[in-house]
């Protein structure tokens, strides 16, 4: 006999899982169907990252409310997943930079978030393990890092003890709308789930169970190429970014130092990514330049996993345009780990309440569909 859910989920990434614990906070009935395992994907191969600056003004509200609960993390699922708070710092290469980071102040400001301004001094003075040529950069202390290898399976723990059906090793074949909402046909299993509501947080293969609606987007993919050197003396203290892209690094608590920067290699059909030589080579040599005493520490490994990645590198969050009661949130494009908390609770709201106080708009899917021309008008 068919159970029919308040809420089924496809895909257990941390916005997956979050939206599952989420739901289940709330007394609803959840069932949760990841393929693999969760934080398999994208949302456990991540760089660790957790900021709020250097966001698209689409994502600031969203992030807002994810760094409150990154701050809870603890009370929430039970550990901290190694969430540390640590600043991050975003470098400028030069003048046209600064004048870019001074406009995001102003911007991050307005969703009371604080980044200081530095200039040359101020960073020789406070990080004197950069190099010196930079002109100056933008400290926003209240971001951090955390282990992204820990985090969606504890919001899944979290989410199975208060009664949520976490199914792992359980893949959707098909979904589509019924009587009761939705039907979900699993491979391996002839029973079907159903559900009221359905939630596609299915990560680079969002854009195809979106498709089964006729929800159509264009969601491409992408594979970080990350890095981790040996454990060493700490002496990095926050994420450090660049203005227009390129290398990032942080230190964890135990020494080792994670960097990246550049693509490794994804198939999405065949469900495998793998780092690059090359594309490691160049990384090394670019956080080298940024903080010279990495130059004789050993790197112990590379790795990257499969994102996808939309045509404007802004994620889709939100109910679909065509269909009641299905909501989407992918194509995260390589910065949706810090923002994954936030996006299942207003996923959650969104389902079962019909609104969230946290703004998601600029975020639609319906950005991407065409506006109709007027009768009349060429």
């Amino acid at each position: 006999m068919t159970s029919l859910y308040d809420l089924a989920i496809i895909g257990g990434g941390l916005a997956g899982c979050s939206t599952a614990l989420h739901a289940a906070l709330k007394g609803a009935s959840v069932v949760l169907l990841e393929r693999g395992r969760c934080g398999a994907q994208a949302s456990g191969v991540n760089y660790g990252g957790v900021r709020q600056q250097g966001r698209h003004p689409a994502e600031l509200p969203l992030s807002r409310r994810s760094r409150a609960i990154w701050g809870n993390l603890k009370q929430l699922v039970g550990t901290s997943c190694e969430f540390a708070v640590t600043g991050h710092l975003k470098l400028a290469r030069n003048d046209v930079d600064m004048m870019e980071l001074i406009a995001h102040q102003r911007l991050l400001a307005e969703h009371d978030i604080y980044a200081a301004i530095l200039d040359a001094s101020d960073l020789k003075r406070r990080f004197p393990y950069l190099s010196g040529h930079y002109p100056g950069g933008s400290f926003c202390g209240e971001d951090g890092q955390a282990n992204p290898r820990l985090v969606a399976p504890a919001f899944a723990r979290a989410a199975r003890a208060w009664g949520a059906h976490i199914r792992e090793g359980v893949a959707v074949r098909t979904a589509a709308t019924c009587a009761e909402g939705f039907v979900l046909h699993l491979e391996n299993d002839p029973v079907p789930v159903k559900a009221r509501r359905l939630v596609n947080t299915a990560g680079a293969w969002g854009s195809a169970f979106a498709a089964q609606f006729d929800d159509h987007v264009e969601e491409g993919v992408m594979a970080p190429n990350m890095c981790v050197t040996e454990p060493i003396a700490p002496f990095i203290g926050p994420n450090l970014g660049i203005c227009g892209g390129g290398i990032y690094i942080r230190q964890a608590a135990h020494g080792s130092v994670i960097f990246g920067a550049g693509l490794g290699s994804a198939d999405r059909d065949l469900q495998r990514a793998r780092p690059l030589a090359d594309v490691t080579m160049e990384a090394a040599a670019e956080a080298i330049a940024m903080v010279p005493q990495l130059a004789n520490v050993l790197l112990v490994r590379s790795w990257t996993g499969i994102e996808g990645r939309m045509p404007d590198g802004l994620p889709i969050v939100g109910e679909s345009p065509n269909v009641s009661g299905l909501f989407h949130a992918f194509g995260f494009s390589g910065h949706g780990f810090q923002l994954g908390p936030a996006v299942g609770a207003v996923l959650c709201e969104l389902c079962l309440d019909g609104h969230s106080p946290t703004s998601i708009a600029g975020l639609s899917m319906k950005r991407f569909q065409p506006a109709l021309t007027p009768a009349g008008q060429p």
